[in-house]
């Protein structure tokens, strides 16, 4: 039962709910969509779309029925399909005299800290306009570094970007199982997660043919919205019709995700989802404990191995002994800088860098915990 008031919400839908058996998009589903849309601003809530669709509305476009595998192919694909894919949704929204924005990003628009607030201020403008940003990945542009490779995690970004009461990922499936509902008789629907770490062991398998996502990258994505403090529901796109009467206190199949009590805010946000890190550094068990269970911030003395290039004020991974990611953080030195002054008391890296300020290689106001204590 999701006993939250909604104002705005963040749906998602998947290629696989939007390709038509006969190959092409299904216009059926996107007035499907763009109704519940409507009727929802109806009831005062805004409404943000993440879309995926344009490399299934490119393959009807060319006649095709695999989906290429190759990043050339699908960026050509998904160049001739984004304009169908965006003409359909403002066919459907100007029924209801609704204006719809077309957006793409890249993973880069997010990963630097002024095109991220820009992308901000841009959706809050839209918001104030009373305009559906429809959003989608910028498939065309894209290299692999630099690709969300899903929706659903692009979706889940978005959620806390615009700071939404609820994210919903409509999917083929009814929710999250405790076993493959396909191969297992007696698999049942999980109705309610309270920490997604420990249902991750019930994920497996990709998408569709048509599709990226599976149900590992939609716990991927339950795992960042609800760091963010944002309730995720995961739902079988033909229940679509019951968000409606989620803003009215009823209950819906599905999955749905509790928010964490100890929500991540503003560029802490930012810091741990949307930036790009450069490198990695790890820490001694010493440091490691400083930093998890006391709120400490990073310095030389307990820094033992660097990996990577990074320059001053950019973001990077602080890992334990094992290897497991406990932080992520902006450095304050470079990678070369860090290399010389590892392992070393405050008092001796003045002397080697005459122009650090500081004492902190990453200050705990610029780092966010992966790894709760």
């Amino acid at each position: 039962m999701i006993a939250i008031e909604v104002r705005r919400v963040v749906i998602k839908v998947g290629s696989s709910s939007l390709h038509h058996p006969q190959g092409g998009l299904d216009d059926k589903a996107i007035a499907e969509i763009v109704a519940v849309i409507a009727a929802l601003k109806q009831k005062g809530v805004e409404c943000i779309l993440v879309t995926s669709g344009a490399v299934a509305a490119g393959m009807g476009q060319l006649g095709l029925h695999v989906r290429p595998r190759d990043l050339p192919g699908k960026q050509a694909v998904a160049a001739v399909g984004q304009g169908v894919l965006i003409e359909r949704y403002a066919q459907a929204l100007e029924r209801y005299d609704i204006v719809g924005a077309q957006i793409l990003l890249s993973r880069i628009d997010l990963a630097d800290a002024s095109r991220y607030r820009n992308a901000q201020n841009t959706l809050e403008k839209l918001m104030r306009l009373h305009v559906v940003p429809i959003i989608n990945e910028n498939d065309t542009v894209a290299v692999d570094e630099l690709c969300f490779g899903d929706n659903d995690t692009l979706s889940a970004l978005v959620a806390g970007l615009v700071g939404a009461d609820l994210l919903v990922i409509l999917t083929d499936v009814d929710g999250l199982y405790s076993a493959n509902p396909k191969k297992d008789p007696l698999a049942q629907l999980v109705k309610e997660v309270c920490e997604v770490s420990a249902v991750e062991c019930m994920a497996g398998g990709a998408g569709t043919t048509i599709g990226t996502g599976g149900m590992v990258t939609k716990l991927r994505a339950a795992k960042i919205a609800t760091r963010f403090g944002i309730g995720m529901l995961l739902l079988n796109f033909t229940r679509i019709r019951e968000l409606l009467s989620l803003t009215e206190g009823q209950d819906t199949e599905g999955t749905y995700f509790l928010p964490a009590k100890h929500r991540l805010a503003g560029r802490k946000r930012w810091i741990a989802y949307a930036g790009l890190s450069e490198g990695s550094i790890q820490v001694d068990n010493g440091a490691a404990k400083a930093l998890v269970a006391e709120g400490k911030s990073l310095l030389a003395k307990g820094i033992t191995v660097i990996e990577g290039t990074w320059e001053r004020k950019e973001i990077v991974r602080i890992v334990n002994i094992l290897g497991e990611e406990i932080a992520r953080g902006v450095a304050e030195l470079s990678s070369d800088e860090v290399q010389k002054v590892k392992g070393l008391h405050s008092e001796v890296i003045l002397k080697l860098i005459p122009d650090f300020e500081g004492e902190e290689v990453v200050h705990r106001d610029n780092m966010t915990l992966m790894m709760d204590a």
